[in-house]
């Protein structure tokens, strides 16, 4: 299950490196290992992520017991997908400074990454015990929670994510997603809701809607986000499949209950049958039989007429 998509990845690679670079100020870069820190720091920040490895590298030589070289180098190395050199540095991190509350909550971030979600809470609960108003930390606790299908706890994180951080899409997607499971439809519909306000343009919120509207059976509702949908995305074939189905099940809801149709009257049987025809032989052979044996014996009358 892939619980984290580009987009969550970004945001912490923006929140983690901006928190790096805040004793810098982001300007002129002094000499030595803080230099190497910025310009890591402005290449992690233009996607050039293999530059960015080899300057926070050298800002680690010149400061060893810096845990920002080992996050940073981190959070580029999970950017290039090298998820275990991340884990390595973030455990670096943590071992230079025990109570670093990122390092904690990007080495569980990168575990739920790699879908090891019982070994990303224990890191995500300490960096939530070091920093109690963190709300990547809990959101990133949710995703691990999604992911062992903990659903009641994602929903009770991602609730105070979204107090801490009320404009990150992604703590109301994963909350309607937790209480989907739930079949807590309303709420869901709730939070899509606010989603789809706050992003009109995208047709993402608008099928989730759709399908939650689905699963509560309330198909018109249903069939007009996902036409809503498809005039964003008109060549979203999966949008299209979703549309005809609902149409289907409203077309199946609406029709009219079945008429029965009458049992057919059977035909009486007409008097020449092959049984009857076998009674009236039968009876026949018996009069000509009764007639022969009292017929029997008898003097023939003579006329007395002379021929």
């Amino acid at each position: 299950m892939n619980i984290l998509n580009k987009q969550t990845i970004t945001l912490a690679i923006v929140s983690l490196l901006w928190f790096a670079a805040v004793d810098t100020g982001f300007a002129k870069p002094p000499a030595g290992g803080a230099g190497h820190m910025q310009r890591g720091i402005d290449l992690a920040q233009q996607k050039q992520y293999d530059a960015a490895i080899a300057e926070f590298t050298k800002a680690i030589e010149a400061n060893p017991k810096d845990p920002r070289g080992y996050t940073n180098r981190g959070t580029a190395y999970r950017a290039s997908g090298r998820l275990e050199d991340a884990v390595a540095d973030f455990s670096k991190a943590i071992e230079v400074a025990p109570d670093d509350e990122i390092a904690y909550r990007e080495r569980g971030n990168t575990r739920v990454m790699q879908n090891q979600f019982d070994a990303a809470l224990p890191d995500l609960e300490k960096a939530i015990q070091l920093k109690t108003d963190d709300g990547y930390a809990y959101k990133f606790r949710g995703f691990a929670e999604i992911g062992l299908m903990q659903w009641d706890k994602a929903v009770a994180d991602f609730a105070i994510a979204i107090q801490k951080e009320p404009n990150d899409p992604q703590n109301y997607d994963r909350r309607a997603w937790a209480n989907r499971n739930l079949k807590n439809y309303d709420v869901a519909i709730a939070d899509y809701t606010v989603l789809i306000e706050k992003d009109p343009a995208d047709a993402e919120h608008l099928v989730k809607r759709g399908a939650t509207y689905t699963s509560m059976t309330q198909y018109e509702k249903a069939i007009a986000d996902y036409q809503a949908a498809l005039k964003l995305k008109p060549d979203d074939y999966d949008t299209v499949q979703r549309l005809q189905y609902v149409q289907a099940m409203l077309a199946a809801k609406n029709a009219p209950p079945p008429t029965a149709t009458p049992a057919p009257t059977p035909k009486k049987p007409g008097l020449i049958t092959p049984l009857n025809v076998g009674i009236a032989i039968a009876v026949l052979i018996i009069i000509a039989i009764i007639w022969r044996l009292v017929t029997r014996g008898k003097t023939e009358e003579t006329s007395g007429r002379i021929q």
